[in-house]
């Protein structure tokens, strides 16, 4: 099973979706072949707190839904970690912010939780190297991300 620490910096607005997010991502990384014991953080915030990490992090100065920081991206200048064999395999950290999750679920004509799940699903993807800078990767990326919804029964 995925390992997820979840972290609540906005007074429980997120815990609801901690089950549907347990499940759902935990079913996306046996669909995607994941060892057992693979871990991940999940941090719910509000605007504030995900724009300031926006801006810092990606130098945009809005609030975003969510942001993904895979600790598996390679980055030039950088060695591997000694020893890493012998731990278990961390992909990285999703944020995601629960005001912007709230806007876009009723602009969607949706539960919340089942934007929280998308919105996790999305930044999970990323964490495992897809992206949608390209037409040609963004059809990827998202074609595997409704297939994976799909599947697991998440419909709109």
């Amino acid at each position: 099973m995925l390992e997820i620490d979840f972290i609540d910096e906005i007074d429980g607005d997120g815990k609801a979706a901690e089950q549907l997010i347990q499940k759902l991502l935990s079913f996306a990384a046996d669909s995607e072949g994941l060892e057992k014991g693979t871990e991940l953080s999940v941090t719910f915030l509000n605007d504030d707190g995900i724009q300031q990490i926006n801006r810092d992090y990606r130098g945009k100065d809005q609030p975003t839904d969510v942001i993904s920081f895979a600790l598996e991206e390679e980055v030039d200048g950088e060695g591997a970690i000694i020893g890493a064999d012998d731990m278990p395999r961390h992909l990285g950290d999703l944020l995601i912010s629960v005001e912007t999750a709230q806007r876009q679920a009723e602009e969607y004509g949706h539960s919340v939780e089942r934007e929280l799940g998308f919105l996790a699903l999305h930044g999970f993807l990323h964490l495992l190297g897809y992206d949608h800078m390209t037409e040609n990767d963004e059809k990827k990326m998202f074609g595997r991300q409704d297939e994976i919804l799909q599947s697991f029964g998440l419909k709109r």
